[in-house]
């Protein structure tokens, strides 16, 4: 019997800052997405200037890794000033291509950058094969489709067209198609096409039954608000159960949305897909999807999860209503600086507050983990502690199995 081999795909990963890029690469990321001071839709994200870049680019290729740069904002009229200087250094760079979803930005880029590659934003709302060719005859080199794409026509594009798909596997879904919203622009002045997003969609609104003139005389105010909040918001998307049909279906990277989240969720959600990516391949016949490999998702913050647009139109099921179906049940408390093999000492930097006595999770890359009650701690000084209260605070322990420096620790939240 003739064993079917599979393309690889990339795991394409977020990056928000300097740290989230190494981060997102020690976990197994091929690839990250980052955005530059301008021209992109996170304003709030810890945007890359020009230095940062050229160091993540160092960082990222040292390791065979690839870096893109979001700019994909909606231009307004003189947005675009200054985007032929922007593409130019981002290609100088080495930046390995840019995501795009105005015309105007890349034909400055084509003219302007000649030899950095384009690819299509997720915001064109690229959704059938003929629009691929179209973006492909261009002179685009990827196209990151739309979320509203089933699984079957992502199949039916596969087999018509050349250029490379980019698809989301995991993260926030947007209420609005493909992401273009004007929501926030009316509700706060804040345009979320040119990186201003409020995220108005997920503020709790009520719901009115307006009464009718007759009602309105006979109770005077008319009726009350329903008490369970109105959201427009939807849960969040998790593909990790279809691997291998993703992989099946010929999409060359898979994305994971977050600019904006931690180093734990990227490191988390990075080394889950890796994982999972790497034992199909390995032996696709044999593959299985694990228990702890879903429950290691839950161990960091997010929404409920769907399956998004892949197989069925959302529903109301995929809206979130009232209290939370899902909690968290792990809370980020610090990164391993470095570990002596030695006298088996972690030296580690405090991001939340833990004590002795508690119970605490290493993890690391290849999805390594070991519970262990922490005994003992001392602070930069050596003086003995019982509490590391001070956000990022340098303490030592001694740990009972081998961690390595960036391993990530967690604890229970009881």
């Amino acid at each position: 019997m003739t064993k079917t081999i599979y393309k690889k795909p990339e795991l394409l990963a977020p990056a928000g800052t300097l740290e989230k890029l190494k981060t997102a690469i020690h976990y197994g990321a091929d690839a990250v997405y980052i955005g530059g001071n301008d021209y992109g839709l996170r304003k709030r994200a810890g945007n890359f200037s020009f230095e940062d870049m050229a160091e993540g680019v160092a960082f990222a290729h040292e390791r065979n890794a690839k870096v893109y740069v979001a700019a994909n904002m909606i231009t307004h009229q003189n947005d675009e000033k200054g985007a032929g200087d922007f593409f130019r250094q981002v290609r100088d760079l080495g930046i390995d291509a840019v995501i795009v979803s105005d015309p105007a930005l890349m034909q400055i880029c084509a003219s302007e950058a000649p030899g950095l590659d384009i690819h299509l934003s997720t915001q064109q709302s690229a959704v059938n094969y003929e629009t691929l060719n179209f973006w492909q005859e261009a002179g685009l080199t990827r196209c990151v489709l739309g979320r509203e794409v089933s699984m079957q026509e992502i199949k039916e594009i596969r087999a018509n067209t050349s250029i490379e798909i980019e698809a989301f596997i995991h993260g926030a879904m947007c209420i609005s198609y493909s992401g273009r919203c004007t929501l926030s622009n009316h509700m706060a002045n804040r345009d979320a096409n040119r990186g201003g997003c409020c995220q108005s969609c997920r503020w709790h609104y009520g719901l009115f039954e307006l009464p009718s003139l007759e009602q309105k005389i006979m109770v005077g105010a008319g009726e009350p608000g329903i008490k369970e909040p109105f959201s427009m918001s939807a849960v969040d998307m998790g593909m990790l159960d279809y691997i291998p049909e993703i992989i099946e279906a010929g999409i060359d990277s898979l994305k994971i949305e977050g600019r904006m989240k931690s180093i734990h969720y990227i490191s988390t959600v990075v080394n889950v897909y890796r994982k999972a990516i790497d034992s199909f391949l390995e032996d696709p016949e044999h593959y299985q999807i694990k228990q702890e490999w879903s429950d290691e998702l839950w161990k960091i913050a997010q929404r409920e999860l769907s399956t998004g647009f892949y197989y069925d139109e959302p529903s109301e099921k995929e809206q979130l209503f009232g209290k939370r179906r899902r909690r968290p049940e792990y809370s980020f408390i610090g990164e391993v600086l470095d570990y002596d093999p030695d006298t088996a000492i972690a030296t580690v930097q405090q991001r939340n507050n833990f004590k002795v006595g508690e119970t605490i999770e290493f993890y690391g890359p290849g999805m390594r983990n070991h519970q262990e009650i922490l005994d003992k701690m001392w602070d930069d000084t050596g003086e003995e502690i019982e509490v590391a209260p001070h956000a990022m605070q340098i303490v030592t322990m001694k740990v009972s199995q081998p961690v390595a420096k960036h391993d990530m620790l967690r604890k229970h939240l009881k």
